[in-house]
Protein backbone atom coordinates (compact mmCIF):
# COMPACT_ATOMS: atom_id res chain seq x y z
CA UNK A 1 0.00 0.00 0.00
CA UNK A 2 1.20 3.26 -1.35
CA UNK A 3 1.83 5.79 2.13
CA UNK A 4 1.63 8.56 -0.14
CA UNK A 5 -2.14 7.66 -1.30
CA UNK A 6 -2.91 6.40 2.38
CA UNK A 7 -2.32 9.67 4.04
CA UNK A 8 -3.91 11.17 0.80
CA UNK A 9 -6.96 9.42 1.80
CA UNK A 10 -6.61 9.34 5.20
CA UNK A 11 -6.21 13.12 5.75
CA UNK A 12 -6.57 15.30 2.88
CA UNK A 13 -10.03 17.83 2.31
CA UNK A 14 -11.73 16.88 -0.76
CA UNK A 15 -14.00 14.06 -2.18
CA UNK A 16 -13.98 10.51 -3.97
CA UNK A 17 -15.67 10.86 -7.39
CA UNK A 18 -17.24 7.57 -8.55
CA UNK A 19 -16.30 7.43 -12.45
CA UNK A 20 -17.61 3.82 -12.37
CA UNK A 21 -20.34 3.11 -14.16
CA UNK A 22 -20.58 -0.57 -15.60
CA UNK A 23 -22.63 -2.40 -18.44
CA UNK A 24 -25.78 -1.76 -17.00
CA UNK A 25 -25.45 2.01 -16.22
CA UNK A 26 -23.43 2.82 -19.08
CA UNK A 27 -26.26 3.55 -21.03
CA UNK A 28 -28.34 5.63 -18.66
CA UNK A 29 -25.62 7.88 -17.79
CA UNK A 30 -25.07 8.54 -21.86
CA UNK A 31 -28.09 9.47 -22.58
CA UNK A 32 -28.24 11.87 -19.59
CA UNK A 33 -24.74 13.12 -21.38
CA UNK A 34 -26.94 13.62 -24.47
CA UNK A 35 -25.93 10.46 -26.47
CA UNK A 36 -28.64 8.18 -26.87
CA UNK A 37 -28.85 4.36 -27.59
CA UNK A 38 -29.36 5.16 -31.16
CA UNK A 39 -25.73 6.36 -31.40
CA UNK A 40 -24.42 3.40 -31.07
CA UNK A 41 -24.39 0.06 -32.03
CA UNK A 42 -22.70 -2.39 -29.43
CA UNK A 43 -21.39 -2.83 -26.52
CA UNK A 44 -17.75 -1.99 -27.72
CA UNK A 45 -19.21 1.30 -29.26
CA UNK A 46 -21.02 2.26 -25.91
CA UNK A 47 -17.68 1.87 -23.56
CA UNK A 48 -15.33 3.75 -25.69
CA UNK A 49 -18.07 7.07 -25.98
CA UNK A 50 -18.32 6.81 -22.03
CA UNK A 51 -14.32 6.38 -21.51
CA UNK A 52 -14.11 9.69 -23.95
CA UNK A 53 -17.04 11.35 -21.40
CA UNK A 54 -14.45 10.02 -18.64
CA UNK A 55 -11.34 11.25 -20.01
CA UNK A 56 -12.99 14.65 -20.83
CA UNK A 57 -13.81 14.61 -17.04
CA UNK A 58 -10.24 13.60 -16.16
CA UNK A 59 -8.43 16.36 -18.42
CA UNK A 60 -10.76 19.38 -17.01
CA UNK A 61 -9.01 21.55 -15.24
CA UNK A 62 -11.48 21.31 -12.43
CA UNK A 63 -10.59 18.07 -11.92
CA UNK A 64 -8.00 18.70 -9.82
CA UNK A 65 -6.45 17.01 -6.70
CA UNK A 66 -6.90 20.08 -4.79
CA UNK A 67 -10.67 18.75 -4.14
CA UNK A 68 -10.68 15.50 -5.35
CA UNK A 69 -8.58 12.85 -3.30
CA UNK A 70 -9.64 9.39 -5.41
CA UNK A 71 -11.65 8.18 -8.50
CA UNK A 72 -13.08 5.15 -8.38
CA UNK A 73 -13.10 3.33 -11.61
CA UNK A 74 -14.95 0.67 -13.64
CA UNK A 75 -12.36 -2.18 -15.04
CA UNK A 76 -12.67 -1.38 -18.40
CA UNK A 77 -11.56 2.06 -18.04
CA UNK A 78 -8.82 1.12 -15.59
CA UNK A 79 -7.57 -0.91 -18.92
CA UNK A 80 -7.58 1.96 -21.26
CA UNK A 81 -5.48 4.74 -21.69
CA UNK A 82 -5.69 8.49 -20.95
CA UNK A 83 -2.50 10.05 -22.78
CA UNK A 84 -0.79 6.90 -23.46
CA UNK A 85 -0.91 6.07 -20.05
CA UNK A 86 -3.59 3.26 -18.12
CA UNK A 87 -6.02 5.58 -16.28
CA UNK A 88 -5.19 4.75 -13.22
CA UNK A 89 -1.87 5.85 -13.32
CA UNK A 90 -2.55 8.84 -15.19
CA UNK A 91 -5.11 9.87 -12.38
CA UNK A 92 -1.78 9.20 -9.73
CA UNK A 93 1.12 10.08 -11.54
CA UNK A 94 -0.08 13.44 -13.24
CA UNK A 95 -3.08 14.31 -11.13
CA UNK A 96 -1.99 12.91 -7.82
CA UNK A 97 -5.66 11.50 -7.72
CA UNK A 98 -5.93 8.22 -5.83
CA UNK A 99 -7.15 5.61 -7.94
CA UNK A 100 -9.47 2.61 -6.62
CA UNK A 101 -11.05 0.11 -8.50
CA UNK A 102 -14.72 -1.40 -8.76
CA UNK A 103 -14.53 -4.96 -8.39
CA UNK A 104 -18.33 -6.41 -7.84
CA UNK A 105 -20.02 -8.28 -11.15
CA UNK A 106 -23.43 -6.86 -10.54
CA UNK A 107 -25.94 -8.29 -7.81
CA UNK A 108 -28.04 -11.22 -7.52
CA UNK A 109 -32.20 -11.17 -7.84
CA UNK A 110 -33.47 -9.65 -4.23
CA UNK A 111 -33.61 -12.50 -1.37
CA UNK A 112 -35.26 -11.30 2.25
CA UNK A 113 -35.19 -7.31 1.12
CA UNK A 114 -31.89 -7.59 0.15
CA UNK A 115 -29.27 -8.26 -3.15
CA UNK A 116 -26.03 -9.67 -2.56
CA UNK A 117 -22.89 -9.45 -5.12
CA UNK A 118 -22.72 -11.87 -7.89
CA UNK A 119 -19.83 -14.30 -7.07
CA UNK A 120 -16.61 -12.18 -8.06
CA UNK A 121 -15.15 -15.07 -10.55
CA UNK A 122 -11.55 -13.23 -10.78
CA UNK A 123 -11.03 -11.93 -7.80
CA UNK A 124 -7.72 -12.81 -7.63
CA UNK A 125 -7.06 -11.54 -11.46
CA UNK A 126 -8.08 -8.28 -10.56
CA UNK A 127 -6.47 -7.18 -7.56
CA UNK A 128 -3.34 -8.22 -9.24
CA UNK A 129 -4.45 -6.09 -12.40
CA UNK A 130 -5.42 -4.00 -9.78
CA UNK A 131 -1.84 -3.45 -7.63
CA UNK A 132 0.05 -3.68 -11.16
CA UNK A 133 -1.85 -0.05 -12.02
CA UNK A 134 -0.95 1.83 -8.67
CA UNK A 135 -4.56 1.24 -7.64
CA UNK A 136 -5.15 1.94 -3.93
CA UNK A 137 -8.02 -0.04 -2.44
CA UNK A 138 -11.68 -1.36 -4.35
CA UNK A 139 -15.29 -0.78 -4.35
CA UNK A 140 -17.78 -2.94 -4.39
CA UNK A 141 -21.83 -2.48 -4.00
CA UNK A 142 -24.43 -4.46 -2.44
CA UNK A 143 -28.39 -3.38 -2.33
CA UNK A 144 -30.51 -3.16 0.58
CA UNK A 145 -34.16 -2.79 -0.41
CA UNK A 146 -36.25 -3.17 3.17
CA UNK A 147 -36.17 -3.23 6.42
CA UNK A 148 -35.16 -7.21 6.65
CA UNK A 149 -32.48 -7.85 10.14
CA UNK A 150 -31.89 -11.58 7.62
CA UNK A 151 -31.18 -10.18 4.24
CA UNK A 152 -28.94 -7.19 6.17
CA UNK A 153 -26.97 -9.16 7.95
CA UNK A 154 -26.52 -11.57 5.23
CA UNK A 155 -25.34 -8.25 2.53
CA UNK A 156 -22.98 -7.33 5.60
CA UNK A 157 -21.18 -10.65 6.04
CA UNK A 158 -20.61 -11.29 2.17
CA UNK A 159 -19.26 -7.83 2.17
CA UNK A 160 -16.86 -8.21 5.21
CA UNK A 161 -15.53 -11.51 4.32
CA UNK A 162 -14.86 -10.20 0.54
CA UNK A 163 -13.13 -6.99 2.22
CA UNK A 164 -10.98 -9.03 4.52
CA UNK A 165 -9.67 -11.03 1.29
CA UNK A 166 -8.72 -7.50 -0.16
CA UNK A 167 -7.32 -6.20 2.68
CA UNK A 168 -4.96 -9.40 3.10
CA UNK A 169 -4.15 -8.75 -0.31
CA UNK A 170 -2.69 -5.36 0.93
CA UNK A 171 -5.41 -3.21 -0.93
CA UNK A 172 -8.25 -1.53 1.08
CA UNK A 173 -11.97 -2.30 0.45
CA UNK A 174 -14.75 0.24 0.21
CA UNK A 175 -17.55 -1.13 1.38
CA UNK A 176 -20.91 -0.17 -0.02
CA UNK A 177 -24.06 -1.43 1.21
CA UNK A 178 -26.33 1.18 -0.21
CA UNK A 179 -30.03 1.59 1.15
CA UNK A 180 -32.46 2.36 -1.85
CA UNK A 181 -33.43 5.62 -0.71
CA UNK A 182 -37.26 5.05 -1.91
CA UNK A 183 -38.06 2.57 0.48
CA UNK A 184 -40.65 3.41 3.24
CA UNK A 185 -39.07 1.92 5.85
CA UNK A 186 -35.43 2.96 5.28
CA UNK A 187 -35.10 4.55 8.43
CA UNK A 188 -35.18 0.88 9.99
CA UNK A 189 -32.93 -0.75 7.60
CA UNK A 190 -30.38 1.82 8.31
CA UNK A 191 -30.79 0.99 12.18
CA UNK A 192 -29.97 -2.55 11.23
CA UNK A 193 -27.30 -1.71 8.78
CA UNK A 194 -25.44 0.17 11.70
CA UNK A 195 -25.68 -2.41 14.12
CA UNK A 196 -24.43 -5.25 11.59
CA UNK A 197 -21.53 -2.97 10.63
CA UNK A 198 -20.50 -2.19 13.97
CA UNK A 199 -20.82 -6.16 14.51
CA UNK A 200 -18.66 -6.83 11.71
CA UNK A 201 -16.12 -4.02 12.04
CA UNK A 202 -15.06 -5.27 15.85
CA UNK A 203 -13.92 -8.27 14.26
CA UNK A 204 -11.45 -6.95 11.90
CA UNK A 205 -7.80 -7.69 12.38
CA UNK A 206 -6.09 -4.35 14.57
CA UNK A 207 -4.57 -1.68 12.42
CA UNK A 208 -6.62 -3.09 9.34
CA UNK A 209 -9.25 -0.45 8.01
CA UNK A 210 -11.54 -0.06 5.50
CA UNK A 211 -13.98 2.53 3.66
CA UNK A 212 -17.32 2.58 4.11
CA UNK A 213 -19.97 3.78 1.32
CA UNK A 214 -23.42 4.73 2.15
CA UNK A 215 -26.47 6.02 1.73
CA UNK A 216 -27.49 9.15 2.92
CA UNK A 217 -29.19 8.78 6.20
CA UNK A 218 -32.18 9.83 7.64
CA UNK A 219 -31.53 10.77 10.73
CA UNK A 220 -28.13 13.92 10.19
CA UNK A 221 -24.93 12.42 11.98
CA UNK A 222 -26.56 8.98 11.82
CA UNK A 223 -23.43 7.27 10.98
CA UNK A 224 -20.53 9.40 12.84
CA UNK A 225 -19.87 7.50 15.98
CA UNK A 226 -18.34 4.74 13.62
CA UNK A 227 -15.86 7.55 12.44
CA UNK A 228 -14.54 6.85 15.77
CA UNK A 229 -14.38 3.31 14.89
CA UNK A 230 -10.51 2.78 14.99
CA UNK A 231 -10.79 0.19 11.98
CA UNK A 232 -12.57 2.94 10.04
CA UNK A 233 -10.67 4.68 7.55
CA UNK A 234 -13.27 6.82 6.50
CA UNK A 235 -16.78 7.29 5.21
CA UNK A 236 -17.92 8.60 2.36
CA UNK A 237 -21.77 8.99 0.88
CA UNK A 238 -23.22 8.00 -2.34
CA UNK A 239 -25.63 10.14 -3.81
CA UNK A 240 -28.33 7.19 -4.36
CA UNK A 241 -30.38 9.10 -7.17
CA UNK A 242 -30.89 12.23 -5.53
CA UNK A 243 -30.46 15.16 -7.90
CA UNK A 244 -27.09 17.10 -7.06
CA UNK A 245 -28.81 19.98 -4.95
CA UNK A 246 -30.20 17.45 -2.60
CA UNK A 247 -27.32 15.52 -2.16
CA UNK A 248 -25.15 18.10 -1.14
CA UNK A 249 -27.48 20.28 0.88
CA UNK A 250 -28.13 15.94 2.80
CA UNK A 251 -24.49 15.58 2.91
CA UNK A 252 -23.60 19.03 4.91
CA UNK A 253 -25.74 17.89 7.52
CA UNK A 254 -23.11 14.22 8.03
CA UNK A 255 -20.01 15.72 9.69
CA UNK A 256 -16.88 13.45 9.32
CA UNK A 257 -19.25 12.58 6.05
CA UNK A 258 -17.20 12.97 2.54
CA UNK A 259 -18.78 12.71 -0.78
CA UNK A 260 -18.46 9.77 -3.17
CA UNK A 261 -21.22 10.91 -6.15
CA UNK A 262 -21.64 9.14 -9.36
CA UNK A 263 -24.72 10.56 -11.11
CA UNK A 264 -24.71 14.01 -8.93
CA UNK A 265 -21.16 14.70 -10.37
CA UNK A 266 -21.71 14.25 -13.48
CA UNK A 267 -25.28 16.14 -13.67
CA UNK A 268 -25.47 18.89 -16.23
CA UNK A 269 -22.69 17.56 -18.47
CA UNK A 270 -23.42 17.42 -22.22
CA UNK A 271 -21.44 15.84 -25.04
CA UNK A 272 -22.41 18.97 -27.12
CA UNK A 273 -21.06 21.22 -24.83
CA UNK A 274 -18.34 23.54 -25.78
CA UNK A 275 -14.69 23.46 -23.93
CA UNK A 276 -15.90 26.41 -21.86
CA UNK A 277 -19.54 25.74 -20.96
CA UNK A 278 -18.23 22.07 -19.98
CA UNK A 279 -15.46 23.30 -17.97
CA UNK A 280 -17.61 25.88 -15.81
CA UNK A 281 -20.67 23.35 -15.39
CA UNK A 282 -18.06 20.83 -13.83
CA UNK A 283 -16.51 23.29 -12.41
CA UNK A 284 -19.61 24.31 -10.30
CA UNK A 285 -20.20 20.79 -9.80
CA UNK A 286 -16.63 20.08 -7.77
CA UNK A 287 -16.94 23.40 -6.00
CA UNK A 288 -20.31 22.72 -4.05
CA UNK A 289 -19.64 18.72 -3.69
CA UNK A 290 -16.17 19.64 -2.31
CA UNK A 291 -17.55 22.66 -0.27
CA UNK A 292 -20.30 19.72 1.14
CA UNK A 293 -17.34 17.28 1.75
CA UNK A 294 -16.08 19.77 4.00
CA UNK A 295 -18.75 20.62 6.51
Amino acid sequence: MDNRQLLKITSGQGFIAALDQSGGSTPKALELYGIAESEYNNASEMFDLIHEMRTRIIKSSAFNSGRILGAILFKDTMLREIDNLPTAIYLWEKLQIVPFLKIDQGLLSSENQSQLLKPINDLKTSLELAKKNKVFGTKMRSLINGANNIGIKDLVDQQFDIGEEILSFGLLPIIEPEVDITIPDKREAEDMLYNNIKRRLDRIESGKKVILKLSLPEQDNFYEPLTQHPNILRIVALSGGFEKKIAVNKLKQNKNMIASFSRALTEGLKSGSSKQEFEEQLDRTVQSIYEASLS
